[in-house]
């Protein structure tokens, strides 16, 4: 059987213009379903005009029946990079919806970043467990039109068992419980935006 082809895949989600930004910015969402990650996107994207990569969106785009096993998040998450990394080149800002728990795959994301001398901010939602499944369950029942996940409770406690303590982000991450105030939680990022320098590549020869 034929691989699909990333690349082709990604097409489809590629903006046709972006608003150019001097340096340009990419904010890294981290975190478990149900912990607002979503939700914290789309209230930074008013703010900021970012565009939105959301892999959950991309997830149910490609694939009817969403599985997520390993091979289905790995096509998913390469589209996603494919897509950030083209907002990036043309001087884009862009927001990563993502749970983007494990290290060795968050490095990819970094790369991006000092490809493109971007500015890295890495933002990780928490909330409370008992809040995140009541957020899931009502999901569920009365799903909102903005919110392409799938994910349930099954989907959560599996994704929790992959997280390692030793699994520690390479960067500063801004930790955003989203129970609390949101104005105040995005202006708190914009203020890490503003004092946080763009990457540079680590071979001078990208």
């Amino acid at each position: 059987m034929t691989e699909p082809d990333p690349y082709a895949l990604a097409q489809q989600f590629i903006p046709a213009q972006v608003a150019p930004a001097s340096p340009p910015t990419l904010i890294m969402l981290s975190g478990l379903p149900g912990s607002g990650k979503s939700y914290l996107a789309r209230r930074l994207h008013e703010r900021l005009g970012a565009e939105i990569v959301e892999a959950d969106r991309v997830r149910k785009a490609l694939f009817a029946g969403p599985l997520y096993t390993a091979e289905e998040s790995r096509l998913v998450h390469r589209v996603c990079r494919i897509v950030v990394g083209n907002i990036l080149r043309r001087g884009g800002n862009v927001i990563y919806d993502a749970t983007n728990l494990v290290e060795f795959h968050r490095t990819f994301v970094y790369r991006l970043a000092e490809r493109y001398q971007a500015r890295l901010v890495i933002v990780q939602t928490v909330a409370p467990e008992e809040v995140i499944r009541e957020r899931l369950a009502s999901r569920l029942a009365a799903r909102h039109p903005l919110d392409a996940s799938d994910a349930d409770w099954g989907v959560y406690e599996k994704l929790k068992r992959s997280i390692s303590k030793r699994d520690r982000f390479a960067y500063r991450v801004t930790v955003v419980d989203t129970t609390q105030d949101v104005e105040e939680s995005v202006a708190r990022i914009v203020r890490v935006i503003r004092e946080t320098a763009p990457l540079m590549p680590r071979d001078p020869t990208m």
